[in-house]
């Protein structure tokens, strides 16, 4: 299979290039916080030496009760993340939800993500690919890997094909997920980058009633497999406190774990490229 090579704002995408994670709070809780959050995060991964997307959604419009904090809404949030992305000279990554947010979204983003449960809305797709960003398709917890050949072709059809495919688990009877790493070898055969949520894969969808809730003590080990899989880039949410995140803090990994976390996702995917190529640095002679 031929190897991908893409580039995204400053981001090199491909097995000649580190590792490249999309990281940040799931919502946007103010500018000081995007911000600081912003600032803590390019530090951390500048230390691994791995490329940092930062994500941080301006408006959560699937959350599971209508009292939920949405975030800033697309103005002020869209204001919040050209700063961020000014500042800390970091490519930009948000959900969209309607045709009319597209415009406005891909002038500030590099790329605009379409959210699971929208992921075959057909003239949102259309529209997300007339934009010419990028675009990050979520597969639906309802939909097969091979299905989302044709939530591609949707975008392709604009001739943007500046497209990523990311899995995030599939429904597993009531509140449950589960994550079929097949799914990544199937997606991956349609010539795209494929991407590991490993944050909302460990969600528990309506699992606290009137919230999700989530296991997040499982986003290292399946961040882990999806690297040994192939999975192109990694998508984990973070946050300094999650206990007082204003969304999905039950599946958000803590700055705290993230760091030591990125150490070994960085070995790992080292490691399998270098397999891939054939350079281990040992002798041929046993």
């Amino acid at each position: 299979m031929k190897e991908l090579s893409f580039q995204i704002g400053n981001v090199y995408l491909g097995k000649d290039h580190p590792l490249v994670v999309i990281s940040g709070p799931c919502v946007i809780e103010s500018l000081s916080h995007a911000l600081k959050t912003a600032d803590m995060l390019k530090k951390i991964f500048n230390k691994h030496h791995i490329q940092l997307i930062y994500k941080s959604s301006y408006d959560k419009a699937n959350r599971s009760s209508f009292t939920s904090f949405r975030g800033p809404g697309l103005q002020e949030g869209l204001k919040i993340l050209e700063r961020v992305k000014r500042e800390f000279d970091l490519p930009i990554l948000s959900d969209i939800h309607q045709v009319n947010e597209v415009k406005a979204a891909a002038d500030v983003c590099d790329i605009i993500q379409i959210p699971a449960f929208l992921s075959r809305q057909t003239d949102l797709l259309i529209a997300a690919g007339q934009s010419n960003a990028w675009v990050n398709i979520k597969k639906g917890q309802f939909m097969s890997p091979w299905d989302m050949e044709y939530a591609a072709d949707k975008i392709s059809s604009t001739g943007n094909h500046k497209i990523i495919l990311t899995d995030r688990g599939t429904c597993f009877g009531y509140n449950n997920l589960v994550s079929d790493m097949r799914a990544i070898v199937i997606m991956k055969r349609f010539g795209f980058p494929v991407c590991f949520d490993a944050s909302h894969s460990t969600q528990l969808p309506g699992g606290k009633g009137n919230q999700s809730g989530g296991q997040s003590e499982f986003i290292a080990p399946l961040a882990k497999a999806a690297l040994a899989v192939g999975t192109d880039l990694l998508y984990i949410e973070s946050h300094p406190h999650p206990q007082k995140a204003k969304s999905d803090k039950h599946s958000v990994l803590s700055f705290e774990a993230l760091n030591p976390l990125l150490k070994e996702l960085k070995s790992i995917y080292n490691l399998i490229h270098a397999t891939d190529s054939g350079d281990l640095g040992c002798s041929s002679e046993q």
